[in-house]
């Protein structure tokens, strides 16, 4: 390294007057470095000093040089690459191949999860590096993340989660030239120890009991083997695929979705009143009671809204489960905002996007959108409190499945053995 008198003498001869003298100062000593290194690479490899006596006993020596251009974050440097007569020597600084020793890859897949488009990443690139970078060369990088996108949908699961949500998020989507709203389904859940991870996304056009079977065994087939609850939007078919793949599990559908459902066809002038009303059925202190509050709510409503009573009633059994649990609990499970919170994140990054192409796109872009806002794993909050494996556990765990200490899957485990 320069000290700062070797610095200031260094800018002297040279005549730096601006940045621009500068960069240009920077690419001829990284020029310079990178050759330098070449040589000691070649000398290494041939056992003798360029302009030393050729001590190899193989009759392999140097053989001129081949000029390459590679981009930096200074802008491009021409490089002199010294060559060997049998062709042997593989650089190891910057390798045959090599264009870009930029990290440019990995800043061009940080902005395709920031939700920068193609054409942004390209202007960007080239008004930072004052190079061109194609559409093709970024799809191409961005491309690759979908094999580890492959990879984490496949990974292992845990075997027992406490809580696991399932909700929608809506995207164009282009199929065969026609432009569609597709589904993108999120699984997050809560493992014992309160901890918090996305288990999967799911892409699909229709909903039905068979769709939601196969994505219930393939959570079946990553190890999972057994879930306490789960809090889902009234999607078509989910309660039947639930109840095939683990008949054990207690379904509580969201409540905020069948709130907003029950007002959606209420004048404005009296939806605060009738979300008052509403609230008294779930904000009681037992099923009993919230039971009571929608029969008063039918009585004093029914006339102008059937519908709304109609739908509690039809959905009451899975609507009511949050009741079985501790205060603490139900502020968890009676919506899916835990899951809606993850997709607010991932629509900033997503927002920019008018439509995707394909759902591979989609599934790209959600997976970076997840590792940005660190959804990956972490420890759920409630009230300040940590979700542990005894709070989330109830008194309705005296049939149900889960692991042992040694870690052999056994049934009839109840709260006091957590």
């Amino acid at each position: 390294m320069f000290d700062r008198e070797e610095l200031k003498e260094l800018i002297k001869r040279e005549q730096i007057e601006n940045l621009d003298d500068f960069q240009e100062l920077m690419r001829k000593i990284t020029k310079e470095v990178l050759e330098a290194i070449y040589d000691g690479e070649i000398t290494a490899h041939l056992g003798y000093r360029k302009h030393e006596q050729n001590a190899s006993t193989d009759g392999n020596a140097r053989n001129g040089y081949t000029q390459k251009t590679v981009q930096s974050q200074l802008g491009p440097i021409e490089l002199d690459v010294p060559r060997d007569r049998h062709s042997t020597y593989e650089p190891k600084i910057v390798k045959k191949r090599q264009r870009d020793i930029s990290g440019i890859e990995t800043k061009v897949i940080s902005m395709y999860a920031k939700g920068m488009t193609t054409r942004d990443i390209q202007q960007h690139i080239y008004d930072i590096y004052g190079y061109e970078i194609s559409p093709e060369t970024i799809s191409t990088i961005t491309d690759r993340v979908m094999e580890h996108v492959r990879e984490w949908q496949a990974r292992p699961l845990q075997p027992v989660y406490a809580v696991v949500f399932m909700d929608a998020m809506m995207v164009k989507m282009r199929y065969d030239g026609v432009i569609k709203n597709v589904a993108i389904y999120s699984i997050l859940g809560i493992d014992l120890d309160g901890m918090k991870s996305c288990l999967g996304l799911y892409v699909a056009e229709t909903e039905s009991a068979k769709y939601w079977l196969t994505v219930m065994n393939e959570l079946k087939n990553r190890g999972v083997q057994d879930i306490l609850i789960f809090a889902v939007d009234n999607l078509a078919g989910i309660s039947e695929a639930i109840a095939a793949a683990f008949p054990n599990a207690e379904v509580q559908k969201c409540i905020v979705h069948q709130i907003r459902h029950s007002l959606k066809y209420v004048p404005w002038k009296e939806r605060k009143t009738v979300a008052a009303d509403l609230r008294r059925i779930y904000t009681a202190s037992s099923e009993a009671e919230g039971f009571a509050e929608l029969e008063r709510f039918a009585e004093k409503w029914d006339r102008k809204y059937p519908h709304i009573s109609r739908s509690w009633l039809a959905n009451w059994t899975e609507l009511s489960t949050f009741y079985k649990y501790s205060p603490e609990i139900r502020t968890l499970i009676y919506t899916t905002n835990p899951i809606e919170s993850y997709h607010r994140a991932v629509r900033k990054v997503m927002k920019s996007r008018g439509v995707f192409p394909s759902e591979e796109a989609v599934l790209k872009l959600m997976q970076l959108a997840s590792q940005i806002q660190k959804c990956a794993r972490q420890r759920v909050h409630q009230s300040g409190e940590h979700y542990t494996r005894s709070r989330l556990c109830t008194l309705q765990t005296e049939s149900r499945s889960t692991l042992n200490s040694s870690g052999v899957y056994t049934p009839q485990l109840t709260e006091s053995q957590l």
